[in-house]
C-alpha cells in the first residue's frame, strides 16, 4: 500500500511539470487572430456520448462537408490489495484480482458533416477500447426538423442516466462513478428523436434493439426494444457548460442550474445458449458485481433466459464561480424473471423481483480558475441483499493548455464490497481496498 502510493504521488508529481505557460495564446495560420482555445468544444447538440468535439474541417462545400474530431485517454490503474476472496450475495467465495496497468484505454475518431443541407447531418465513428480488446466502426444519421425536434437512425445510448446523454467525456475523472457503473444501460442501435420541447426544457427518447448492443450479434437479438426518455431543465440560465459536463471550468457569474429525470425499460435475453456458462450479456449486474445471467447467479445450476429491466433515475446540479455540484438518485429493477435449471427445464427464479436503489455525489471547485480542479465523490448502492457497496475519495484535475481539451487527473478511491465489473470502467467486482488512477485525455 505505502509502495502504490509513493508510485502515485511520483508519478502524479512528474506529469504535473507538464504545464503550459498561462500567457500562451494559439494562433490561427489562415487569419493570424487570437483563437479562444474553449471553442475547441461545441455544446452537446446530438444526443448521447457520441459528441465529437470541434475538430477539424477537411470539406465543405454547398452540397458537402466533412469534418474530423479526435478523443484519446490513457491511464494507470492500481486497484489494492493485489488479491484477495470475497463472498457473493449467494455466500459463495469468489477471487478478486486487483490490476496493476497502464493502458492507452480509450480512442474515438469521428468523421462528421452534412449532405445537401445542413439539417440533414451523419457521424461515422471509429471506436475502441484496448483494455477489452474491442474495436467497432459505427454511426448515425440525423435530420433537424426545428430546434424542438431531430430525429436520427443508428447507434445511440439508452437514455438511462446521465452520464450517457451528453456529457462524456467531460466527467470528474476518466470514468463514471461505481453506483453509475454497476446499474447503467448501455449503447444501442435503434430510432431516436431529442430537441427543446418548452424554453430550457429539453428531451431525449430512444427506441433501441436492446439495453447494450455490444458483443450481441442481429442473430441473437430478440423481438423486444428497449424504450428510453429523458427530460431536462436549465431554470435559471438555460444551459450548464459544455456538454453538460462536469465542474465549472467555465467559472459561471450567474448560478446554472440543471433537474432531469430519466427512464429505461427493457426486457432483457442472455443472448446466447443456456448451456453456454458466461452470457453474451454482459451488461446487467447484480449489486455485488456478478453477471445476472450468468449460470449459477441467482441459485446453483440455474439460469436467467429473460427478465425486465426497468430504472428510473433523478439528477440534479448547479455551477456558481467555480463550485459545482452533481447528484443523480437511481431505482432499478429486474422483475419477470424467466430461468431453467442445468436440464434446461423452466424453474421458478428465487426471487420474483430485485430491487437495487443508489446515488452518486459529486463536488468540484476550480482551485486554480482554467487550470486546477479539485473534486471529491461519494456512490452507494442500497441493496436487495444488504451489501450496501460504496465507494468515497476524490481527486485532482490539471489544465495545462487552460482549456477542456486537454486535462491531467489523478484520482485515490476506497471501495467497499465493489458493483462494478469489468475492465471497461474503474472497477473489478468484490473489491475492498483502494484504487489509485492517473489519466490523461485529450478531446479536439
Amino acid at each position: 500500500m505505502v509502495t502504490a502510493i509513493f508510485q502515485f504521488l511520483v508519478v502524479f508529481s512528474c506529469l504535473s511539470l507538464f504545464t503550459v505557460d498561462s500567457n500562451a495564446q494559439f494562433v490561427n495560420p489562415d487569419t493570424a487572430s487570437i483563437v479562444d482555445p474553449s471553442s475547441t468544444v461545441y455544446p452537446n447538440n446530438a444526443a448521447g456520448e457520441f459528441t465529437p468535439g470541434k475538430g477539424f474541417l477537411l470539406v465543405k462545400n454547398p452540397f458537402a462537408s466533412l469534418n474530423i474530431s479526435l478523443y484519446a485517454m490513457a491511464r494507470w490503474v492500481n486497484q489494492m490489495p493485489a488479491e484477495d476472496t470475497w463472498l457473493d450475495h449467494r455466500d459463495s467465495l469468489r477471487t478478486f484480482d486487483g490490476r496493476n496497468d497502464i493502458y492507452w484505454h480509450r480512442t474515438m475518431i469521428w468523421f462528421t458533416g452534412y449532405l445537401g443541407t445542413p439539417k440533414l447531418t451523419y457521424m461515422a465513428t471509429v471506436w475502441t477500447v484496448t483494455t477489452t480488446q474491442q474495436t467497432l466502426v459505427y454511426g448515425n444519421i440525423n435530420y433537424q426538423f426545428s430546434k424542438r425536434l431531430t430525429a436520427g437512425i443508428g447507434i445511440a445510448p439508452n437514455a438511462c442516466i446521465r452520464t450517457l446523454q451528453g456529457p462524456f467525456p467531460l466527467f470528474s475523472s476518466t470514468d463514471r462513478t461505481m453506483a453509475e457503473d454497476a446499474l447503467r444501460g448501455g449503447f444501442t442501435n435503434g430510432i431516436f428523436i431529442s430537441g427543446e420541447a418548452l424554453p430550457k426544457l429539453r428531451y431525449t427518447a430512444v427506441l433501441g434493439n436492446n439495453l447494450s448492443i455490444l458483443g450481441v450479434k442481429a442473430a441473437n437479438l430478440t423481438r423486444h426494444f428497449s424504450k428510453s426518455a429523458s427530460l431536462s431543465w436549465f431554470p435559471t440560465t438555460g444551459e450548464f457548460g459544455p456538454r453538460g459536463g462536469n465542474g465549472d471550468f467555465e467559472h459561471h457569474d450567474k448560478i446554472a442550474t440543471r433537474f432531469g429525470i430519466s427512464y429505461c425499460h427493457s426486457r432483457e435475453n442472455r443472448f446466447n445458449n443456456t448451456g453456454t456458462p458466461a452470457p453474451d450479456n454482459t451488461q446487467v449486474r447484480l449489486s455485488d458485481g456478478v453477471l445476472f445471467f450468468e449460470t449459477g447467479a441467482l441459485a446453483p445450476g440455474m439460469t436467467v433466459e429473460e427478465a425486465t429491466f426497468d430504472q428510473t433515475s433523478i439528477d440534479l446540479g448547479f455551477k456558481y464561480k467555480g463550485l459545482a455540484v452533481h447528484t443523480e438518485l437511481y431505482y432499478r429493477t429486474l422483475t419477470n424473471i424467466d430461468a431453467v435449471n442445468s436440464a434446461s427445464q423452466p424453474v421458478a427464479a428465487p426471487m420474483e423481483r430485485i430491487n437495487d436503489n443508489g446515488y452518486m455525489v459529486q463536488v468540484l471547485y476550480m482551485l486554480v480558475p482554467k487550470k486546477l480542479c479539485i473534486y471529491g465523490v461519494n456512490s452507494m448502492l442500497i441493496d436487495e441483499f444488504k451489501r450496501n457497496p460504496y465507494e468515497i475519495g476524490g481527486g485532482v484535475n490539471i489544465y495545462p493548455t487552460k482549456t477542456r481539451s486537454w486535462r491531467i487527473n489523478a484520482q485515490a478511491m476506497y471501495i467497499h464490497q465493489g458493483a462494478g465489473g469489468g475492465t471497461f470502467g474503474l472497477y473489478t467486482a468484490g473489491q475492498t481496498g483502494t484504487t489509485l488512477t492517473i489519466g490523461t485525455d485529450i478531446l479536439l
